[in-house]
């Protein structure tokens, strides 16, 4: 957080909308996951996506019982993100290559018996800025994308492309959010649709309605960027190649909290990166949901094949109402960190993925890692 008095301090977060070419690539892997676990709940999945320019290709390994039609998963995802015009350079008809493979042995043989699918640290936060109790700059860059994709989708902007990217800076003062500083957004937009009204559209029903949603006003027009190149046509992997897992920071905290070794999507919950960062989550949430602290970070690290994490630590940047002691008894009454109780106590061998791959994993009610605990 950048110091502009000693009260005061700027950070901004970004996010980017579900046709980002990463966020293709999530939404892809995610739903093989789904697919595989909607079928055999033992699935073990680790599946990268790529997307190029008129390519699309799936590396990484399977192990399951379910009949999954890759190719089908692969191009019905990409049309129902909004690529159906080929002239794009990328859409449902583009090559697509599959290179999945098995599970190793190696790997296996811990995992078989509820060890960890691989080493690794994670980080869970949470913080009394929103009501989802989210940093607010993540949380509003996640809602102006996602605001973005539902003008498209609905038809509300009929010049709007799949892709786009929000980012906004949050001005606080002793530690609390006051005002929204700057807002920068890019649309990719139809060729006969001027800047002009870009701008306008996306002011008005766009960033407009989602911080009058925060309780914010709308900053100085000058502090409003949109399109900062003037124009943008082509959306998708034409312009930038995607890859499954490459905005950590994004699914994330927005660069607010620490972030672990390893992304998400594509993975199964075996594999800690995903369930230890909800499980993470899962206590930093509920111990500030419970009036313990203000803000808190938990981080967990996990060896391969073993069950329980090597570290748990409870950070509370000095906001905690109950002793450390207190703190670490709550934890352990509210979930058992193995690998196993993590995956029981959240239920997370069924088919919820897929609503993780854009406007990030945390912040979401419906999901269980989200949910408050009775005290």
């Amino acid at each position: 957080m950048a110091n502009t008095t000693n009260n005061a301090s700027l950070f901004t977060s970004e996010s980017v909308c579900a046709g980002h070419p990463d966020k293709i690539c999530d939404a892809i892997s995610d739903a093989i996951v789904d697919a595989a676990l909607a079928q055999d709940p033992k699935s073990r999945v680790a599946v990268e996506t790529v997307a190029g320019a008129n390519k699309i290709a799936l590396f990484g390994e399977v192990t399951t019982t379910a009949n999954i039609n890759y190719e089908k998963i692969v191009r019905d995802k990409v049309a129902a993100l909004g690529y159906i015009v080929p002239a794009w350079g990328f859409s449902g008809e583009s090559e697509f290559s599959n290179d999945v493979h098995q599970q190793s042995p190696d790997i296996a043989l811990g995992v078989d018996h509820d060890g960890a699918g691989d080493q690794g640290m994670m980080f869970g936060y949470a913080c009394n800025d929103t009501p989802e109790l989210m940093p607010l700059p993540i949380a509003l860059a996640h809602a102006l994308t996602r605001r973005i994709d539902e003008a498209r989708e609905s038809g509300e902007l009929k010049w709007l492309r799949p892709d786009g990217k929000a980012q906004v800076t949050v001005r606080y003062e002793h530690d609390r959010p006051i005002a929204v500083e700057k807002v920068v957004a890019a649309v990719a937009h139809s060729e006969n649709t001027t800047p002009k009204q870009v701008r306008a559209d996306a002011i008005k029903s766009i960033i407009a309605p989602v911080l009058t949603a925060y309780g914010f006003n709308l900053p100085d027009d000058d502090s409003i960027v949109i399109n900062g190149t003037g124009l943008w046509h082509i959306p998708g992997p034409e312009s930038d190649a995607g890859l499954t897992g490459r905005k950590i920071v994004v699914d994330t905290y927005g660069g607010y909290a620490r972030v672990g070794g390893g992304a998400f999507s594509g993975k199964d919950p075996s594999k800690v990166d995903r369930s230890g960062a909800y499980a993470a989550r899962y206590i930093a949430k509920n111990i500030v949901a419970a009036g313990l602290a203000t803000k808190c970070e938990v981080g967990l690290a996990y060896v391969i094949g073993q069950p329980k994490p090597l570290m748990q630590t409870i950070e509370t940047f000095g906001t905690a109402t109950v002793s450390e002691e207190k703190l670490y008894k709550f934890k352990d009454k509210l979930i058992d960190t193995s690998v196993k109780g993590i995956i029981e106590t959240l239920d997370l061998r069924r088919p919820i993925y897929a609503q993780t791959s854009a406007y990030g994993h945390f912040g979401k009610p419906e999901l269980p890692w989200e949910r408050i605990a009775k005290a």
